[in-house]
C-alpha cells in the first residue's frame, strides 16, 4: 500500500483523492487521509496503475472514458473498469491481499 499525501491543489474539486503512479496518492484533506474507504479505493488504483506502468493505464482510462461517454454521458466515470473495481471492493479490508492482477479487465465489457 502506498502512503497518502494531503494536497488539495492536486485533487480535483468534488473528489476525495487521486492516485498518480509513481508519484503517490493524494487526498483533499485530513478527513480523507483518515478515511479507510478512501485509502482502500485509491490503493486499488495504485495496483491497477502499477500493473500498466502508469502511462498505459492513463491512456486506457482516457480511451475507455471517451467511448463510454457516448453511452453513459456524465455517468461514464462510474462505469469505467478501474472505477468499478475500486468502488466494488473499497469496503473489503483484505481485498488487496487476495486481489488477482488485472482483475479490473473483467469490467471493461461487462454491463453494470
Amino acid at each position: 500500500m502506498k502512503s497518502l499525501k494531503v494536497n488539495n491543489k492536486i485533487v480535483p474539486n468534488g473528489y476525495s483523492g487521486i492516485c498518480l503512479w509513481p508519484f503517490g496518492i493524494y487526498v483533499s484533506d485530513e478527513a480523507h487521509a483518515n478515511n479507510k474507504r478512501t485509502i482502500r479505493h485509491e490503493n486499488t488504483h495504485w495496483e491497477q496503475q502499477k500493473e500498466l506502468l502508469g502511462i498505459f493505464f492513463y491512456v486506457l482510462y482516457a480511451v475507455e472514458w471517451i467511448l463510454k461517454f457516448f453511452r453513459y454521458g456524465t455517468k461514464s466515470y462510474r462505469n469505467l473498469a478501474a472505477e468499478r473495481e475500486a468502488y466494488t471492493f473499497q469496503d473489503d479490508k483484505s481485498y488487496l491481499v487476495y486481489r488477482t492482477r488485472y482483475n479490473w479487465l473483467k469490467y471493461i465489457f461487462q454491463n453494470p
